[in-house]
């Protein structure tokens, strides 16, 4: 890990995403999570302010980048109820099959380098009848957008932590086994198209 990964990367795309467009998307759809909650892709706890507390029983929160953990800690101080750190990849979740009761999922499977590998494993330790709550931006419908999408992919990734910009994150959540009865989707106003479009939905086991 180098300084920019270390200290500058997560500072940077941590401001990009407690942006007020994208906090609307989590103030819509963390309140979901309820029982034993899995968050994957922590990160530096956005999430946490629209938790609703009276739903949640134990917190697992899935972060491998230990400078992502440290601009955590802050926000999972005082939470009424245990936090158990997780520093391990989305590909390596190390819970028992059908332990957790939601997986929250917000602007990070795009990040995951084995995505389908970790929305197995997302799967594998939901309870039957358990949901995947998720809020992710992706692959654009306007053929213009997604061009730009994917000349800027590379570069893209290089400076947002291995951030994809043309994932389907919809179709990659039914392609991996889960049952999505409807999803939203829309872009982020005062956002680059690139990045904006946001889809968001939940699914079942």
């Amino acid at each position: 890990m180098g300084f920019y990964s270390d200290h500058i990367e997560p500072r940077v795309v941590s401001a990009v995403c407690g942006m007020k467009a994208i906090s609307r998307e989590r103030a819509r759809m963390a309140p979901e999570a309820a029982g034993r909650v899995l968050e994957i892709g922590f990160g530096s706890g956005h999430n946490v302010p629209y938790y609703d507390h009276s739903k949640i029983t134990r917190l697992f929160a899935l972060e491998p980048s230990a400078a992502w953990r440290r601009l955590g800690e802050k926000r999972v101080a005082g939470l009424p109820f245990p936090v158990e750190w997780l520093d391990l990849p989305g590909e390596e979740i190390p819970l028992e099959d059908h332990s957790v009761d939601t997986v929250l999922v917000t602007f990070a499977l795009c990040t995951i380098p084995d995505v389908e590998t970790a929305l197995a494993g997302m799967r594998r330790v939901l309870r039957r009848g358990g949901k995947l709550v998720f809020v992710e931006h992706g692959a654009a419908p306007d053929a213009g957008v997604a061009r730009w999408q994917d000349r800027l992919n590379g570069v893209w990734g290089k400076l947002a932590g291995g951030c994809h910009l043309n994932r389907d994150p919809v179709s990659l959540i039914r392609k991996n086994g889960y049952r999505l009865d409807n999803a939203t989707a829309h872009y982020l106003p005062r956002m680059p198209k690139i990045a904006g479009f946001v889809s968001s939905g939940v699914a079942f086991r």
